[in-house]
């Protein structure tokens, strides 16, 4: 049943795209090409283990930390929104 001027599961619509956005934004994030073997930001050496875990790494694992917390703390999305806040 539709609700004001949407159609028809607009609103799992505007979800689905959500997700879908975030998920391409996250991909974007990953490493890609030739892992580096000095961090990038303090120059320690990045592990060789790492390296191949992770292709296309650039940066040790506490910068990586560190940078990984800066992004959650600007991520700018509403985790506490539920489908139920979307329909009001």
């Amino acid at each position: 049943m539709a609700t004001g001027w949407a159609g028809d599961g607009a609103v799992q619509e505007q979800i689905d795209a959500t997700v879908s956005d975030a998920i391409a934004r996250a991909r974007s994030r990953l490493p890609r090409g030739e892992s580096l073997a000095h961090c990038e930001e303090c120059d320690a050496p990045i592990p060789e283990a790492r390296r191949r875990a992770m292709p296309g790494v650039r940066l040790c694992v506490p910068c990586q930390e560190a940078q990984d917390a800066e992004q959650a703390a600007f991520s700018g999305y509403n985790r506490r929104g539920s489908k139920d806040s979307q329909l009001r």
